[in-house]
Formats: C-alpha cells, structure tokens, sequence
C-alpha cells in the first residue's frame, strides 16, 4: 500500500496573504505575535497582563486592553491568530483602518473585559484570570450572524428553524464542553459585544466619518501609509450590507439544498486561554 502524503501549506502563498493583509489587522497580528515571543522570555508578563478580576484597580486598568494580545502557549497562539485574522481583515474593510485600531484598541477590550470582571467579581464571586484574543474572534462572529441573519434569518434542519444568529452561541456551547480550561462566560461577553455592535446599540463609538476624512485628509494617511483603508474605500459602508427583502432560509437535510448564506462567515477554528480561550 503506496505511503499517504500530505501536502504542507505553501510558504509562498501564506507570505503574500499576510503582505496583502489591511493595515490594522497586520498591526493587531504583530503586536499578538510579539506579545507571544515576549513571555516566552519574561515568564511574568502573562501574569502581569492577564485579566485578573480581584486585581483589577484603577493602577491596573491596562489589564483590560492587554488580555487579548497574551497567549499561554503556541497552540493557542495559532488557533486565535488563524480565526482572528480573516474575520479581523473583513471588519477593517467595511470600517476603515482607524475605526478598526479605534475600537480594538478601546471598547472591544474594555465592554467584554469589564463585563467579564463585573460578573466574576461581583456576581459569581470568583477570580479566573483571563488571557487570548478569542474574546475579539466571538465578538467578530456574532457581528456576522447579525448580518447574516438580515439577509437569511434561518435555516432548517430537517423540521427545525434556527435562526442564523445563534450559530456563534451553538460554537460557544462545543468549545466550552470539547476544549478543556475554556471560559464559558468569557466567550459570552465577546459575543454580547459583538450582538450589540451587530444590531446597531454601540455604533457610536466609532468616529464620525467626517472626523475620519478630516484627520486622513490632513495627514494624508492614504498617500503614506501602505494597505491603509480610508473612510471612503469601504466595502460595505459604516453600517454595513441593508437587509434584503426576502425572507430567506436555509435547508439542510436529505434532499435538500446545501447551506449557503449572502455575506456570512462559516465559523473557523477558535482558540482560547487560561479563560477567555483555549
């Protein structure tokens, strides 16, 4: 019997998808990779940077900024990066380079970060130290079930109807019970974040687009930055792609037609931490 082989990965093609990566999202990946190589050298600096509910302070707020670039090893690293980065890239094309620097830099940190620490503080009365962006990757994720779920609000399995907005709480639900040392509850605050962005609620904490031109206009961010993405190259618009009119769904089961959804993302794979990840 002839050998199985497995083709690895080209080089050269992953070399030119990350050359080709927006502006922001390349900025996020260095800045997670350098975090990564750093605490291999310096032991501590998870600890100092990880969400630690009991230890957040007013001297430690960076915490709530810093837990989604720390990863605890090099398979958790790769699962978050490999997730984030596609759904990262598609958000940084619809918003714009500063929104996305804005806003991953700012409250998609703080919301979930302090959702999290006022839940495990105040409410379950526990202190589980939270590291890895998979906090931004089901914040990401529900952003799209949203927008899928405008255009095709369900499908069907066999007799049932399940709206397309929950498949990131079904994904949830089998990391939490396959994946050892997840956090339930930390992958929930992602993704309530990522809901309220997706319906609208916390729109405005991103720029005005007059703001944005005016800055980009003075600085000509465009002409000197390279793969930046001004406020007037975006794919889809500040609110992204308006809803159809069809009330569409989706059937899966014998006979029927393959699940297909306009403008959504099909969960990859999603990594995780101490908690907050894998």
């Amino acid at each position: 019997m002839a050998a199985t082989s497995f083709a690895l990965p080209d080089a050269r093609r992953i070399r030119s998808y990350l050359r080709r990566l927006p502006l922001a999202t390349l900025g996020l990946l260095l800045a997670i990779t350098a975090f990564y190589i750093a605490h291999l050298f310096l032991p501590g600096l998870t600890q100092w940077g990880a969400l630690i509910p009991q230890e957040i302070g007013i001297s430690t707020l960076y915490r709530l900024n810093t837990y989604p670039l720390i990863h605890k090893d090099i398979l958790h690293f790769l699962l978050n990066t490999i997730a984030l980065v596609p759904l990262l890239e598609r958000f940084e094309s619809e918003h714009g380079t500063i929104v996305t620097i804005a806003l991953f830099t700012g409250p998609f940190g703080l919301l979930p970060g302090g959702l999290y620490t006022l839940l495990e503080r105040y409410i379950f009365h526990l202190n589980g130290a939270a590291v890895g962006a998979s906090v931004w990757v089901f914040l990401l994720l529900c952003n799209e079930a949203m927008k899928t779920y405008r255009v095709n609000p369900y499908f069907i399995i066999l007799d049932w109807k399940i709206p397309t907005w929950t498949t990131p709480l079904a994904l949830i639900l089998v990391i939490n019970f396959l994946v050892p040392h997840t956090s339930f509850l930390g992958h929930v605050c992602g993704a309530v974040v990522g809901y309220l962005w997706g319906l609208g609620y916390i729109r405005f904490l991103a720029p005005h687009d007059k703001i944005l031109r005016f800055i980009e206009g003075k600085l000509n961010l465009l002409g000197r930055l390279p793969h930046y993405v001004s406020v007037d190259q975006k794919t889809y618009g500040r609110y992204g792609v308006l809803p159809s009119t069809s009330n569409g769904t989706t059937r899966v089961g014998p006979g029927i037609g393959t699940l297909s959804a306009t403008n959504g993302v099909a969960p990859g794979p999603t990594g995780g931490s101490q908690r907050l990840g894998l």
